[in-house]
This record gives C-alpha cells, sequence and structure tokens, in this order.
C-alpha cells in the first residue's frame, strides 16, 4: 500500500522536495501540482497566496491524501494555516522544518520578496534558536530565470551576484535557499560564497521530517530514483512543462491539464 503524497508549487522547483523524497523511499505514490498559470507566486501578495491556497486544496481534496508537502515557500508563509484547515492532513512544510536545523548565528535568507516581507522565516527561526542575527535578501528575478527552458548563464551569475553581495557584506555563516527554485541552481551560489559558508536545502529537512513521521518500510530497499508513481499536474503550458520535466528530472512523463478555478 503506497503512502499518497501531494506537492504543489507554482512550476518546478518543487522537483526540490520530489528529488529529497524519492532518493529515500519508493513507497509512495505523488500528485505534483504545478500552477503554472500564475508563476511567480513571489510577487504576489498575501491575499492572492491565501485565495490560490484555497483553489490548491480544493485540487487535493479528492485525491485521498495520506500527506501534503508543501514545496512552495511564499505559500507556506503566508497561508500554511488554509492548507491544514482544509485537508485535514499532515502538512510538511519547509520554514518550520528548516528552522530546527539551523545552527550558526549569522543566518543569511534568499527567498521571493512575499516571503521575505512576510517575516515568517524570521519569526519561526527566532522562535526556535536564540541570539540568532538574521538577514533577509528578496530574489525578484531568480525564478522567472530558473523556469526559462533554457538558463542564460551569463544573467544567473550576475544574479546570484547581486543578490548575495548583501549578505556576503554581512559574514553569514549560513545560507538558507528559502525558496524551493533555488537548490536547482545551487552551482551557481556555492561558488560565490566562502567554503565556510553552509548552504541549507530546506527539501533535505522537510522530507527528513516527513519520514520522521511515516516510517520507511523496512523491507524497502533503495536503489534509484523511479518516477513511475508521480503523476504531473499543470494549469498551463503543458508541452514547456513536459520539456522542463525532461531536462531537471531526466524523464518522459504525461503532463495533465487542469483548471483550479473552477473547483471553487
Amino acid at each position: 500500500m503506497k503512502l499518497k503524497i501531494g506537492i504543489f508549487d507554482s512550476g518546478i522547483g518543487g522537483f526540490t522536495i520530489l528529488n529529497s523524497l524519492l532518493k529515500t523511499r519508493k513507497d509512495v505514490e505523488v500528485f505534483y501540482l504545478a500552477d503554472t498559470k500564475r508563476i511567480p507566486f513571489g510577487n504576489k501578495n498575501f491575499k492572492e497566496i491565501r485565495l490560490i491556497a484555497k483553489e490548491i486544496c480544493n485540487f487535493f481534496v479528492d485525491k485521498n491524501l495520506d500527506a501534503l508537502l508543501v514545496a512552495c515557500n511564499t505559500t507556506n508563509a503566508c497561508a500554511l494555516d488554509i492548507l491544514e484547515d482544509n485537508l485535514k492532513v499532515p502538512c510538511f512544510d519547509l520554514i518550520n522544518a528548516v528552522s530546527e536545523i539551523v545552527d550558526k548565528q549569522v543566518i543569511g535568507i534568499l527567498a521571493t520578496a512575499t516571503t521575505v516581507r512576510s517575516t515568517y522565516y524570521k519569526n519561526t527561526i527566532n522562535s526556535k534558536k536564540n541570539n540568532t542575527i538574521i538577514f533577509q535578501q528578496e530574489c525578484p528575478e531568480f525564478v522567472s530565470e530558473i523556469e526559462k527552458e533554457k538558463l542564460n548563464i551569463d544573467k544567473l551569475n550576475y544574479l546570484s551576484d547581486l543578490y548575495l553581495g548583501p549578505l556576503i557584506n554581512k559574514n553569514i555563516e549560513e545560507l538558507i535557499l528559502g525558496c524551493s527554485h533555488y537548490p536547482l541552481i545551487y552551482d551557481f551560489l556555492r561558488k560565490k560564497l566562502d567554503s565556510n559558508v553552509k548552504i541549507i536545502d530546506p527539501s533535505v529537512a522537510l522530507v527528513k521530517k516527513f519520514n520522521e513521521s511515516f516510517a520507511i518500510p523496512k523491507t524497502d530497499r533503495y536503489e534509484r530514483i523511479s518516477f513511475e508513481n508521480v503523476k504531473f499536474f499543470v494549469t498551463s503550458e503543458r508541452d514547456e512543462f513536459s520539456n522542463k520535466v525532461k531536462f531537471w528530472l531526466g524523464i518522459n512523463k504525461e503532463i495533465r491539464l487542469v483548471n483550479l478555478r473552477r473547483h471553487v
């Protein structure tokens, strides 16, 4: 019997959570929803994000989920309560999960504008760890660049310098990638930072929390990532998303087109 897991994001950012999950277990059936019609979420206001969250709940409500993995930091910061209250299943989120593993004093956070302005990251970390100094950096252009079918290396290098510069000047000791898209350009970010600065991918912390709650069957032996039991749903640009699945995950999968608005 496989666990039914929901993962959602505005686009391909949730691939980081999906990969982290499938690297650790194979007893899952995954419904991956990308609200590509409204990407990016990170420049939308609080009210808009909460409306989107309600529509996402309506999509998942008949999927009989065992758990939801919240792959969007912006929705996490603005509407976690809506997801929990409406779906009535365990919701594992990036921000609370990663707040438990930070262990340095001076922390930098790269995130979308709406995530930064919500202060959810800062408040959550401060509530669990004393004497932390947290610097947040808005990255308004990262998601749109990462979502392009062909990455513009020069532009990504420029943006990495632009967004990391203020944090480097603050002598950060840890860097949290506070948008699920950002680990996809880990290599760009790593080479900009001193080797002593630890980069934290919250997807790893989220999946660790999930695996602590849903034990991995002892009979399962992980061999390789399999996407056989993953179903992909998008709200627009089905062919474009299919190309991104091929590029980032190395697979050909059916991409189903859905309309979230009709459920409301």
